[in-house]
């Protein structure tokens, strides 16, 4: 019996070629091959070996990165009937699917195309998430990551793979200080390749504990800094392209001879209208940053100015409608009252 061999009394035909080649002890019983052919097969120099506990590779050379990370997931699936679950493609063969376990770390972000990341071949280990209540132990290549809040997972090239945030979080714990170059760059691509927002990032990074680390605080204020720049580059896009009169850019208000009312990121004087992008880092001081924001929100908005908060989220997502609501805005201060006078300082 070889590998190419179709296994009685369920051939493999339906499932894709890398399964093919990598299955579960469970699945080979289920395709008739009983444990004493499996450990014939396994005989040091025999066709085929055991790359992970009851995970065979079903030929003698080394595995591929592909077949080591079907791998990982089968050994970190829990299988409740013979082999793994597939499902038809729609227009190829079967895949199969892995409940409860997410590829995440490094390897997660290789395979969501960061370029900060080493190549799959180079990693001598692979993340994998799984239940905190599941009863499996890191071996082999494969590390073990427990978590009670399993996320939803991104299939990537197939293969369940841990969002962005999570992904990032995950590769960081592993990071110390003496890795701090990496860290920030881990966080930049994450942001600045238009992966995920900053603050989703940071709350990411929250959750698991990191900001307790001085190497990731400063990776973080720098991750902040960029999330901003690029907010800010957008909307400097959305005045342009739809057609929004030049504001005035990043300044700040105050009173005549009064008190500091606070910056704006854009600000159209004549019709006393103001955008202030909400860029907040979602930390443990969320609702007084929040609270701060909002007051002066209400003391501009006393004032007869508008202020038309916009998030990076919606500059990324809906770039059209928000420019929209500013619109509206401009072309609705003509029905208010004028607005008190301000001095305009640039910020």
């Amino acid at each position: 019996m070889t590998h190419d061999t179709p296994l009685s009394p369920r051939p493999l035909r339906h499932l894709a070629e890398v399964h093919r080649r990598v299955l579960s002890a469970a699945q080979l019983r289920a395709h008739g091959v009983t444990t004493a052919e499996l450990h014939e097969q396994c005989r040091p120099g025999g066709p085929w070996q055991l790359l992970l506990p009851n995970v065979v590779l079903l030929h003698p050379g080394a595995p591929t990165s592909e077949e080591r990370l079907h791998g990982a997931l089968l050994y970190a699936t829990r299988e409740s009937a013979p082999g793994v679950p597939a499902q038809p493609g729609a227009d190829g063969p079967h895949r199969p699917v892995y409940p409860e376990a997410a590829i995440t770390g490094l390897a997660a972000l290789t395979l969501h195309g960061f370029s900060s990341t080493p190549p799959l071949p180079s990693l001598d280990h692979v993340d994998v998430l799984v239940p905190r209540l599941r009863r499996l132990r890191s071996t082999g290549y494969v590390r073990v990551l427990r978590t009670p809040d399993l996320p939803a997972p991104v299939a990537v090239t197939g293969l369940p793979v841990a969002p962005v945030p999570r992904a990032v979080a995950d590769a960081v714990a592993e990071l110390t200080d003496a890795d701090a170059d990496a860290v920030r760059r881990l966080l930049t691509e994450a942001v600045r390749g238009g992966h995920c927002e900053a603050a989703v990032l940071v709350r990411e990074l929250t959750r698991a504990r990191l900001l307790t680390r001085p190497h990731v605080v400063d990776a973080v204020d720098s991750l902040l800094a960029e999330g901003r720049a690029i907010a800010e580059d957008r909307l400097y896009e959305m005045v342009g392209a739809y057609g929004l009169p030049d504001p005035v850019w990043n300044v700040d208000l105050r009173l005549p001879g009064g008190p500091h009312l606070g910056g704006l990121d854009a600000y159209w004087p004549e019709q006393a209208v103001a955008v202030e992008l909400d860029t907040r880092a979602p930390r443990q001081d969320e609702d007084a940053l929040w609270s701060e924001y909002a007051r002066k929100r209400e003391h501009l908005e006393r004032l007869g100015i508008t202020v038309v908060h916009i998030t990076p989220k919606k500059l990324r997502e809906s770039m059209e409608q928000q420019a929209a609501v500013v619109r509206t805005a401009l072309m609705a201060s003509g029905d208010r009252d004028p607005a008190a006078y301000v001095v305009v300082l640039p910020r």
